[in-house]
This record gives structure tokens, C-alpha cells and sequence, in this order.
């Protein structure tokens, strides 16, 4: 991929609301489940252009691993954090090396998503935690999941399943999120499906870059989204949403 993917990529990562809100939930979530205010050793996998090892970065240590050969090559140039590469599927790390361990929107990238899950519980402690999120219902797959290479879409049963199927301790979070603006955007990924492909724009965040970033809808967007916020935080599941968040103790 040219390097202007991921400058776009990045970009978006730091200024889209989606990306935005979407980062506040799950930082939020990670600082409901920490009963300590040590620094943590912490593991971010799939990092991208590291994005969330910055929002990860107020919890402690934080080391990313990054498997695509050219976004590695891209990101190590701006990102002042510990960056590897390496896959998901065989961490290079030794056993019980973390206190939390996550992997944000990655597991659906991987065909074999158990074997992510088994090597996340493998590197993480016992009593640490690993926390992913993940897109929700495969009946909204779309343009958007194939520019970014996705298996699949989950629902909380099937992500669950493959937790439990991994063992090794216990589900102590889980809930939908992106819950208000449902309706729109699973409606807007089921018409894009019958939209002509050539009038489809490519750029890196696929249907996260239609709208321009000062655009009246891309603030309210922004606006209706971090409405779910204070719901959460009351730890309130949606019973459902656009994305997924799991969180689960390490038993060893």
C-alpha cells in the first residue's frame, strides 16, 4: 500500500469521530475493570498507526505489535512508542509477560481468531486481563469489511464462544456499543451493497471517510455517539450495536 493510506490512516485515527468516541468508550471500560493504580505492563496488538497504545499509554508500559509489513514500516517512522512486528498468532513475547492485553478491531482480520485469543491469554498474567472489541452482525458485512480484510462480523454469543472455547479464566465486561446510531449505519451498510463499485470511494477509512472532518454531520456524529458514554460508565450492556467490547480475566 502507498504511504498515503496510512497518512490518511492516521489521521483518521486522531481526528475522526468515530475513532474518537469509539477510544473514550474503551478507555473508559479499561479504567472501570483496573483495581490498582500501578503502572501495568501492557500489550496493544494490531496497532495500526497507534492510535490507541497513545490512549493506553495513561495505564502504564505500553509495547505494540503491528503485523503488516508496510503500516509497521510507515508507523515506526512517527510513533515515538515500543513498536514490533509481528502476528497475533505467535506473539513474541514469553508466557504471562502482560497485566492487560488488547487487541482493538484485530481478532475479525484473522481467519483463525482462536488461536489470537489462545496467544492473548497465553502472554497475559494470571488475574490480568485481555480486552477486545470487535464489529458487530455479519448480516452488515459491506464494502466496508472487504477494503479492510475481514473473516467476519460477530455477535456477543460468537465472540463469547470463542473465549470460552479458549478457557482460561472468566468474562468480567461485555456489551454492544455504537448503539444509538445503529439504525443509520446498518442502513446505510446494507443500501451500500447496491451502490456500483465504481462509485465507491477507496480511501483508508472506506465508509468512515465520506463525510468531511468539519462537515455538520461528522460533528453530530460525534455528538450522538459520546451520548452512550455516561450510560456505560453506569455499566449498562447495550443489547446491541455497530461494535462489540469483551473484556476477560486471566485464570491460570
Amino acid at each position: 500500500m502507498k504511504d498515503s493510506y496510512f497518512k490518511e490512516y492516521y489521521y483518521l485515527e486522531r481526528r475522526h469521530w468515530w475513532f474518537q468516541v469509539r477510544n473514550k468508550i474503551i478507555e473508559e471500560r479499561i479504567e472501570q475493570l483496573l483495581t490498582t493504580k500501578d503502572k501495568l505492563k501492557i500489550l496493544n496488538v494490531g496497532v495500526a498507526t497507534g492510535a490507541t497504545s497513545e490512549m493506553l499509554s495513561r495505564f502504564g508500559e505500553v509495547i505494540s505489535v503491528e503485523y503488516d509489513q508496510a503500516c509497521y514500516e510507515f508507523t515506526k517512522e512517527y510513533f515515538k512508542m515500543p513498536l514490533l512486528q509481528g502476528s497475533i498468532l505467535e506473539l513474541p513475547f514469553g508466557n504471562e509477560e502482560f497485566d492487560l492485553v488488547c487487541a482493538f478491531d484485530v481478532i475479525e482480520h484473522v481467519e483463525d481468531d482462536q488461536k489470537a485469543v489462545s496467544e492473548m491469554k497465553r502472554v497475559c498474567k494470571s488475574t490480568g486481563y485481555v480486552c477486545v472489541t470487535v464489529p458487530a452482525y455479519q448480516w452488515m458485512w459491506s464494502h466496508h469489511d472487504v477494503i479492510n480484510h475481514h473473516f467476519r462480523r460477530y455477535t456477543m454469543r460468537s465472540l463469547r464462544k470463542v473465549f470460552d472455547l479458549t478457557g482460561q479464566g472468566n468474562l468480567v465486561r461485555n456489551t454492544y456499543f455504537n448503539t444509538f446510531l445503529f439504525p443509520a449505519i446498518a442502513g446505510f451498510r446494507l443500501l451500500s451493497g447496491l451502490i456500483p463499485q465504481r462509485f465507491v470511494r477507496r480511501g483508508a477509512g472506506s465508509d468512515s471517510t465520506i463525510f468531511e472532518e468539519k462537515s455538520f454531520i461528522n460533528r453530530f456524529f460525534h455528538w450522538f455517539f459520546s451520548l452512550e458514554r455516561p450510560f456505560l460508565r453506569f455499566k449498562m450492556r447495550f443489547p446491541f450495536g455497530v461494535s462489540a467490547f469483551l473484556a476477560w480475566k486471566v485464570q491460570k
